[in-house]
């Protein structure tokens, strides 16, 4: 261990001016078997500190295949080795100046151990959650309703919470979510999703039931469709459909439901649009129109992110687009929009790129940096920046 004469001795050869230093010196030394190996650093934002100092977790997640993301409870990060020229050393418990009282004028020598060093650290980016993957799984088992007497369930694949925290690249609020989104159920402890013919049956029974009724859409009674269908199905499912395409409320102590006009136009327009390549407008939109619950108006805004409208062949066509069919990465997404189509109007392409843009960022943006613009019959229309195979 180092004197403070030997200090002062140290500094009068690196020409430095005691008085310029900060009254507590710190001499450094390394500890024995010390490895670059044995610590790894990760940086934090402010809102990872608080939950952090809450006492709460983080957790890093992602299949062998895939790259690792870091998540709390809320949230998901990206995580990236960076490299800097400066080596980081490890001291616990190592005072900083501002702690430490004025000597006034004189100095204080500690020395303190070095425990680790490294020359890179873990960077956070906050990303989007990977959740595409959470569909694909569900869908290796949909529920299509109870198993009739005497036969035994599909023994496919299941997923409790558990395992879908362990296999999904999110948080497990923005899992929750997501699961909401896609309507998916817990049933005997497992989420599953519903087959999609299945859950049709199930809005069908509901709406046939408001029409005999002569309910309004807007005030659905839980009580009186569980007594009502629950000799057809399971009462946990009907429940499930009125959550799904309804908003609950209670009104004089009764559950009721105000069903989303919205949301069953939407799934019907889905269930014409699967059987067939490519619709002529004109038809579908009267097939549509009569397809849906008498009382409930069909718009062509109702399927954003769902159809794909052609007006400049003849007939119109529409023909049918999910979003949450195409690619997850933002390049991989404008590609697929591009191959399927050489040029797109803003309206038309927005609802295929909102879900890609990060906090506080546009649709507009995105195009800035990923399509080239131009005009075409007074239009501004966008097209790749490169040219795609056909």
């Amino acid at each position: 261990m180092r004197t403070l004469e030997e200090v002062r001795a140290t500094l009068q050869i690196a020409k430095l001016e005691e008085e310029d230093l900060q009254d507590t010196i710190h001499c450094l030394a390394f500890g024995q078997n010390v490895s670059s190996a044995d610590y790894c650093l990760m940086e934090l934002d402010d809102t990872l500190c608080k939950q952090i100092e809450a006492g709460a977790n983080l957790v890093i997640r992602g299949d062998k295949d895939e790259r690792a993301v870091l998540c709390c409870e809320d949230i998901t990060y990206d995580l990236k080795v960076a490299d800097t020229s400066n080596l980081l050393l490890f001291i616990p418990g190592c005072p900083t100046p501002d702690p430490l009282e004025e000597q006034r004028g004189s100095s204080l020598l500690m020395n303190t151990q070095i425990w680790g060093f490294s020359s890179c650290y873990w960077e956070l980016r906050r990303q989007r959650p990977r959740l595409k993957k959470l569909k694909r799984l569900l869908l290796e088992n949909p529920y299509g309703g109870p198993a009739l007497g005497g036969q035994e369930e599909d023994s496919g694949n299941k997923y409790t919470m558990e395992d879908l925290l362990e296999r999904i690249q999110a948080s497990q609020q923005e899992i929750e979510s997501q699961l909401q989104n896609i309507h998916a159920c817990q049933i005997d402890g497992y989420w599953r999703l519903l087959d999609f013919d299945y859950e049709m049956k199930l809005l069908s029974h509901v709406t046939q039931l408001v029409d005999s009724e002569s309910w309004s859409f807007g005030k659905v009674s839980l009580a009186v469709c569980l007594e009502e269908l629950g000799p057809l199905e399971p009462r946990q499912m009907i429940e499930h459909c009125l959550n799904c395409y309804g908003r609950r409320y209670v009104d004089n102590n009764e559950v009721f439901y105000a069903l989303d006009e919205d949301q069953v136009c939407r799934a019907t327009a889905l269930m014409l649009l699967q059987n067939a390549v490519k619709f002529n407008l004109a038809e579908f939109q009267e097939v549509w129109q009569q397809s849906v619950p008498e009382g409930m108006g069909t718009r062509l805004d109702q399927l954003k992110g769902l159809a794909l409208l052609d007006r400049s062949s003849q007939p119109e066509t529409i023909s049918l687009l999910r979003v949450e069919d195409l690619g997850e990465d933002t390049l991989e997404r404008f590609n697929q929009l591009f191959t399927l189509r050489e040029k797109w109007t803003e309206e038309d392409i927005t609802p295929y790129i909102q879900d890609l843009c990060a906090e506080k960022q546009t649709a507009a943006a995105l195009l800035t940096k990923y399509a080239r613009s131009s005009l075409q019959n007074a239009v501004k229309v966008f097209n790749s920046r490169r040219t795609l195979a056909k």
